[in-house]
């Protein structure tokens, strides 16, 4: 069945959606709405929609079955409650809010209204997570020991300057952690499972007029007992694409952007050249190593369409509210550590 669907706030990553909505199976873009009247008539005119003057005239259209969210990362909760109890089910893209206790709120009004929310975590559905996935689940790593996140990206003073809510703790939620980090947080928890603990430090140290970190380093104990590290910055010129990594007894893997830059098991399977092979070169952009616009849509696509999947079998999505809260709940604590000096309980 065909969905509707709506997009409020009409800022660059509303055009990555608007491609992905484009390429799915289910989903028609029905319009969009931003506090900037001039802003959602360029994006309607860009795209063949409907610029909405208001976001109540957005979700009274009857035509309009979903609401995706591109707000600022603070300003996600009241446009998704809005939605809810407009009954129309809810896309948000990352990160869900900036503090567990907006996450709730939004989890409680979409779980009040029985419609579906889903978070927007692309990184998820690549060929190459997935396959990390499988064999984290497999057991082929053996004793998971260790789990890493990496990214070592560039941001200029311009990106910083070029939004009144960039680099603000209100409405950015935190810095290079909070901001670029996300995804390959997300995907250290999918694959590691919940977090124990965390140790961790960060600064501000090349760029200007911003309250967050472009830095931070933090030490992580997994649940299962593993260890493992988490870094972000956006002070790295001139940017490298992000990095997973996982270590086990029988196994490691490296995950670069969409590469498996290694996939080495103690126990080899006849596919296992062929994954190699397969997964090498598979990035096609900068990964937003250096530019936050070079990233591709297809992943956005992915989420979309088991979204509209979700919607029309009555299932969840993948990656459903409570999903999307766990890398805000371990960002915050790292950040609560940081500013503490302490070790942090999750």
């Amino acid at each position: 069945m065909s969905i509707g669907i709506g997009i409020v706030g009409a800022g660059m990553i509303s055009n990555f959606h608007a491609k992905a909505i484009a390429d799915t199976r289910d989903g028609k873009l029905i319009g969009c709405y931003d506090r900037s009247g001039e802003r959602a008539e360029q994006f309607a005119a860009a795209n063949n929609c409907r610029a909405f003057a208001t976001l109540e005239e957005m979700l009274a259209d009857p035509s309009v079955d979903a609401v995706a969210i591109c707000t600022p990362s603070g300003a996600h909760l009241e446009p998704a409650v809005a939605a809810a109890k407009a009954g129309k089910h809810v896309m948000v893209e990352k990160p869900l809010e900036v503090t567990i206790e907006k996450c709730d709120a939004i989890i409680a009004a979409c779980d009040a209204a029985h419609v579906k929310l889903a978070a927007t975590f692309q990184s998820r559905f690549h060929e190459s997570s997935r396959l990390m996935k499988t064999a984290v689940e497999e057991g082929r790593f053996g004793k998971i020991t260790m789990g890493d996140a990496y990214v070592k990206w560039f941001r200029s003073q311009e990106y910083y300057d070029s939004g009144a809510w960039r680099g603000t703790w209100a409405l950015d939620g935190g810095g290079a952690l909070m901001n670029q980090a996300i995804h390959s947080v997300d995907l250290l928890l999918w694959l590691m499972g919940p977090v124990k603990s965390v140790h961790a430090m960060m600064d501000t140290m090349t760029h200007e007029r911003i309250e967050v970190e472009d830095i931070v380093v933090a030490t992580v104990k997994f649940e299962s007992g593993a260890l493992g590290v988490v870094e972000a910055t956006t002070t790295a010129f001139p940017g490298a694409l992000k990095r997973v990594e996982i270590a086990g007894s029988g196994g490691s893997a490296v995950l670069e952007e969409e590469d498996l830059t290694q996939w080495t098991f103690a126990e080899e399977t006849d596919e296992d050249n062929a994954i190699r092979e397969r997964m090498s070169g598979k990035t096609e952009t900068g990964g937003g190593a250096s530019d936050p616009s070079a990233i591709g849509h297809h992943g956005h696509t992915e989420v979309f369409n088991d979204f509209l999947d979700a919607i029309n079998e009555g299932r969840e999505p993948l990656v459903n509210g409570v999903e999307g809260r766990r890398s805000v709940e371990l960002i915050c604590a790292i950040y609560e550590s940081a500013r503490t000096g302490k070790t942090v309980e999750l």
